[in-house]
C-alpha cells in the first residue's frame, strides 16, 4: 500500500481510502435489495480485511444506507481496529436548521460510531447556497468549538458545485482537509483540476471521490476497450481511471467504495503502484481520447449518489439514468427495455413525475432532471 502525507495534520494516510457508501446488502426474499439493508457480517469482514492490508482510512456519512453505514463502521473498528484508522464522517447540511442541531447530530454520530472523537469531521457536499446558509448559522465557531471539545480533530468539507464557489469556500477557513469530485471524466467540472490544485497549493489535503463515476468507468463498451488496448502496458479500465487521477501530487486519499471482496482486493493490488507523476505523456494522451468517446455517448452525467431519493411519487431516477446511459453506451439491447418495463409495472418510470422539482434542488451535479426523464422515458419505453 502506498502512502501519502496529510501536511496540515503531519501524517501519512493510504492513497486508497475505503469509501462505505455502497457496501455489501442483504437479498430480500424476492432477490431485490434495499439500500439500508447492510450485510453486516460482510460488511465488517470487508472492513478488516483493508485494514489489515494497509488502508488507514475510513469514509461514511450520516445518510450512507440509510443511516445504517456509520453503525456498521463503528461495528467493524471494534477489536483494535479503532486505533489503526483515520475515521472520515459528514454533518449533512439538510439535517441542520439550526444552530443546535450541529451538536446533536455530531453526538448521534459519535454514539452510532462508537467512538470517542472522529478524525475528519467534513461538512458534505457543500454548494455555494448551502454553504452560505451553514456560515451564517455560525457553522465554523461551531467548528473550533468542536475541535476544542475533542470531539472532532480536522475540520473539512466535501464540494458539489462550480470552481467560484469552492475557492471561496476554500479561503473562508483555515482547513485540514476537503474533498471533491474527481475522474477524468470530470477533469473541468465542479472543482476539477484547477481547484485541486488551488487548494494543494494552499497545503490542504484533498480526498477523491466517484473516481469511477460512481462506477460507470468499471464497465466498458468493446470499442472504448479497443483504445484501452492500445496502451503499450495492459491494465484494465478501474486501473487507468485510478491511476490517472493518483498521477496528481496534490491527490492525498482516492475512495472507492467498494460493494464486494473482489473489488476490494483489486483496489488494493491496483494501489501498491499509486505513485505521484508516474503517467507517460503518451498514457495521458489515450486516457484523452477515452474521454472524447466517453463524451459523445453518455447522455446524462448522473453518479447515482442517489442525494435525489426518495422521490415523493416513487420515481427511481439513478436506476432510470443508469439504463439510459447504459443503453447509449453499449447500444440499446431487449434488456434495456425489460429493466425499464420492470420499473413501469413497478410504478418506478418516469411518467410518475410530477416536476415537483426536489431532486434537481438535491442534485449535486445540478443536472437537468425533470426534462432528461421525459427524454429516458422515451427512448426506454416500448
Amino acid at each position: 500500500m502506498q502512502y501519502r502525507k496529510f501536511d496540515k495534520p503531519g501524517f501519512e494516510c493510504s492513497t486508497f481510502g475505503m469509501g462505505t457508501m455502497r457496501l455489501p446488502l442483504l437479498k430480500n426474499p424476492d432477490g431485490t435489495t434495499n439500500y439500508q439493508n447492510i450485510d453486516e457480517k460482510e460488511a465488517i469482514r470487508m472492513i478488516r480485511y483493508a485494514i489489515d492490508n494497509g488502508v488507514n482510512y475510513i469514509d461514511t456519512a450520516y445518510d450512507y444506507h440509510g443511516g445504517n453505514s456509520e453503525r456498521v463502521v463503528g461495528k467493524a473498528l471494534k477489536d483494535g481496529y479503532r486505533e489503526n484508522v483515520k475515521i472520515a464522517t459528514k454533518l449533512p447540511p439538510w439535517h441542520a436548521k439550526v444552530y443546535g442541531d450541529f451538536d446533536r447530530l455530531l453526538n448521534e454520530q459519535l454514539s452510532k460510531l462508537q467512538v470517542e472523537y472522529i478524525d475528519f469531521y467534513l461538512l458534505h457536499s457543500l454548494s455555494k447556497g448551502s454553504w452560505e446558509r451553514l456560515r451564517d448559522l455560525g457553522i465554523l465557531e461551531w467548528l473550533d468549538k468542536a475541535v476544542a471539545s475533542g470531539r472532532i480533530c480536522y475540520p473539512g468539507f466535501s464540494f458539489h458545485d462550480d470552481l467560484p464557489a469552492f475557492k471561496d469556500i476554500i479561503d473562508s477557513y483555515d482547513w485540514k482537509m476537503c474533498q471533491i469530485q474527481f475522474n477524468f471524466l470530470d477533469e473541468f467540472e465542479q472543482a476539477g483540476a484547477e481547484g485541486l490544485k488551488y487548494a494543494g497549493a494552499k497545503g490542504i489535503p484533498m480526498v477523491i471521490m466517484e473516481p469511477l463515476r460512481g462506477g460507470k468507468l468499471a464497465a466498458v463498451s468493446p470499442d472504448i476497450q479497443d483504445l484501452w488496448n492500445q496502451a503499450e502496458v495492459k491494465r484494465s479500465p478501474v486501473e487507468w481511471a485510478f491511476r490517472w487521477i493518483y498521477n496528481f501530487p496534490e491527490v492525498n486519499v482516492i475512495l472507492s467504495g467498494v460493494s464486494t471482496m473482489e473489488q476490494l482486493k483489486d483496489n488494493i493490488r491496483i494501489f501498491q503502484d499509486a505513485t505521484p507523476n508516474c503517467m507517460s505523456q503518451e498514457e495521458l494522451d489515450l486516457v484523452k481520447q477515452v474521454k472524447s468517446l466517453y463524451d459523445s455517448k453518455t447522455k446524462i452525467d448522473c453518479t447515482a449518489c442517489e442525494y435525489c431519493l426518495p422521490c415523493p411519487s416513487g420515481v427511481s431516477i439513478p436506476e432510470i439514468f443508469g439504463i439510459w446511459n447504459d443503453a447509449s453506451i453499449f447500444g440499446i439491447t431487449k434488456d434495456h427495455y425489460k429493466q425499464y418495463s420492470k420499473l413501469i409495472n413497478e410504478e418506478k418510470d418516469a411518467q410518475q413525475c410530477v416536476e415537483c422539482g426536489n431532486c434537481e434542488s438535491a442534485c449535486p451535479q445540478h443536472l437537468d432532471i425533470i426534462d432528461k426523464l421525459k427524454i429516458a422515458d422515451k427512448e426506454l419505453r416500448v
